[in-house]
């Protein structure tokens, strides 16, 4: 299965939800935001939002300063 994970493509073995995604990049689920096809996904729904073949991920890391 390919998908673009913030303009890259990439392959995966077999379909993962959301959070598996991020726990499979190891990325903090707790610092970022995600994207699929364009559009926000409500952390709520993480657990119960499939990736499909050719699904565009963005994933925006949250940044704090002053």
């Amino acid at each position: 299965m390919n998908i673009i994970i913030n303009g890259e493509q990439k392959s995966l073995e077999e379909p993962l939800f959301i959070h598996e995604l991020l726990d499979q990049l190891k990325v903090d689920p707790s610092l970022v935001v995600v994207e699929r096809n364009e559009l926000i996904v409500r952390r709520a729904d993480w657990t119960k939002t499939r990736i499909s073949n050719q699904d565009k991920i963005e994933i925006v890391h949250l940044v704090g300063g002053g």
